[in-house]
Parts: C-alpha cells; structure tokens; sequence
C-alpha cells in the first residue's frame, strides 16, 4: 500500500471509534510509531480536526465526517461472503440486520460492479452441518446480547442445563460471544453461581435484557479465553494412522484436538493437544486397529486397561 492510500485508510479508521491509539493503526499497517505520528500531521497539515497526541490516541472533532465512501471490489466481495456466514450461522434477527447493511452496500456501487457481485452471489454458499442446532422461531439472542454488552446491562436467561438436565432461570452479565464446533457460546458472570459461565445459545429458552446495570470490570473475552485456555491441563498425543483410514476420521479428529500431520511412508503421523486423555483414549479405539500410539505411555496403559476390562466381559 501506498503513503497515499494508507493516509486515507487511517483517516476511515479514526472515523470508526471515538478514539484510536497509535499501536492499532501501526499494527494494522504494519508501519512503526514514527511513521504513525507523522501520517497524522500529514492529515493535520490538510486541515483535519485531530483531538489527542502521541501516546494518548486520536480521535475527530465532533461533527467531522467524510463524505460517502466507496467501497473496492475486493471489499464488497469479503461482505458477500461474509453474508452468506451471517445468514446461515446466526440467528434470524442478526441475519436480516446483515442482509439490510448489505442493500445500504449495494446501493453505493457502480452499475458494472452491482453485475461483478451478482454473479459472484449466486455462485457463493454456505451449507449448514447436519448436526448444527436450530434457534427457538421466538429466540433471536445474538442482537439482544450484543446490546447488552454495549450498554452493560444485565440479561435475564431462561437455560436448559444440559449437566443438571434442567431449565434454570439466571441474571448474568455478558462478556462477550464466541463461535466453536458449531455452537455460539456466551460467557458472561452468573449471579446465581457468582462465577463465569459458558451459556450455548441453542440451550437458551428465552433471553431478555433488564434494567439492571453492570458495575463489575469484567475481563475482556480475549484476556477470559486466553486465562481458560492456559490453566486447561492440555496432554500432547501422537498417533501413527494408516493413510487412507485418516481419511475417515473426518470432524472428529478437530473436536479431539487434532493440530497437525506428516507423512511416514504409508502412515500419517497425527498430533493432538486434548484435555481428556480418558475420551481420547475411547475415541482411539474406534480405529485402534489402524493405528497406533507414539505418545504419550499413560494413553497406552489406559487403552490397554480399558481393552483389558472389555475382553472379561465378552
């Protein structure tokens, strides 16, 4: 990218937050501090009402806008895509929400490039997962819990626990959503539990937002995710499987922790992070005779034993 286009694509992202610090825009760009701090004087030099300095962050004068932007053919393509994502894996609510922005996209494009997304369009989809889980007609939580975030509000939940097999009714205060295997997660703190808590949205009965203000700092979800991840007790698994059995272990071998290959001759040499050794060690055994485990000792001895149990019962 050139110092031209780069200035003004700084520009769009000091629009796009009340207040931007320096280390986003160098990150973004991959520029140095120095180079930030002086593409900020250039936009200064051109009459741009910058409020803040170096080290603190920027922000506009209130009431500056920059006239109607056009978006790129690349940047339009990325939102048809996108659409096709929104549509298929959130809720209803969120998905017209999208479709809407996408009309508002569409309207500001120039006629040959309306015709390059339409057919772009109709030959992009998304098919969803036979065991992806369907939302309640009446439950649309994605925007509802978005809002909450935003203006710290309480939310009241209506949830089936699938660990208690029972509907509870809790006042949380969300943190933040995530998607995986799947699923739409929130985590948020419970009031009932005085804990974190990670609510599916598919066992969520009924979400409504309270009157309730959130006064608690929580952490941000990047920071409560990174804190998960790291005190999880992760074991290291290597596996020798026949290539053309690999091929059938399919989405299962993900949901096992599955992060990466190399083939030795006629095998793959499979390896997992996985928090269970106890459920890797059943799963293993549906394809044990193709396989067979490198590390670590303790998976072996319990495939073993659990064989060992398997044989006195036949």
């Amino acid at each position: 990218m050139n110092r031209i286009d780069r200035i003004a694509a700084i520009l769009i992202q000091l629009q796009s937050r009340r207040v931007t610090k320096a280390q986003l825009i160098a990150d973004r760009f991959g520029i140095s501090l120095r180079t930030v701090y002086r593409d900020i004087r250039t936009l200064e030099d051109a009459g741009v009402p910058i409020i803040g300095e170096a080290g603190a962050g920027y922000s506009l004068a209130d009431g500056y806008r920059l006239p109607p932007i056009s978006f790129t053919l690349d940047e339009a393509t990325a939102f048809i895509t996108a659409e096709k994502l929104v549509e298929k894996l959130t809720d209803q609510d969120n998905s017209s929400s999208f479709k809407s922005a996408m009309y508002k996209i569409r309207a500001v494009l120039r006629n040959a490039d309306k015709d390059y997304l339409t057919g772009i369009d109709e030959n992009v989809e998304v098919l969803r997962a036979r065991c992806l889980p369907q939302f309640p007609n009446h439950i649309n939580p994605m925007q509802i819990i978005l809002k909450a975030i935003a203006i710290r509000k309480v939310v009241s939940l209506s949830y089936f626990s699938f660990y208690r097999q029972a509907h509870t009714e809790r006042y949380v205060e969300p943190v933040g959503v995530f998607y995986l295997d799947n699923h739409w997660h929130l985590i948020a703190w419970c009031r009932m539990q005085k804990d974190y808590r990670d609510f599916r949205f598919d066992r969520m009965l009924d979400v409504q937002h309270t009157e309730d203000g959130i006064f608690i700092n929580h952490p941000s979800l990047k920071d409560y995710l990174a804190n998960v991840y790291e005190q999880r007790n992760l074991h290291q698994v290597v596996l020798r499987v026949d290539k053309e059995a690999a091929l059938h272990l399919g989405e299962q071998k993900y949901y096992n922790g599955y992060i990466g290959e190399t083939p030795v001759g006629d095998e793959l040499e499979m390896s997992f992070l996985t928090i269970s050794l106890e459920g890797f060690a059943r799963w293993y055994m549906s394809f044990g005779d193709y396989a067979s485990i490198i590390e670590p000792d303790s998976l072996i001895e319990r495939v073993k034993s659990i064989t060992q149990k398997l044989f006195e019962k036949l």
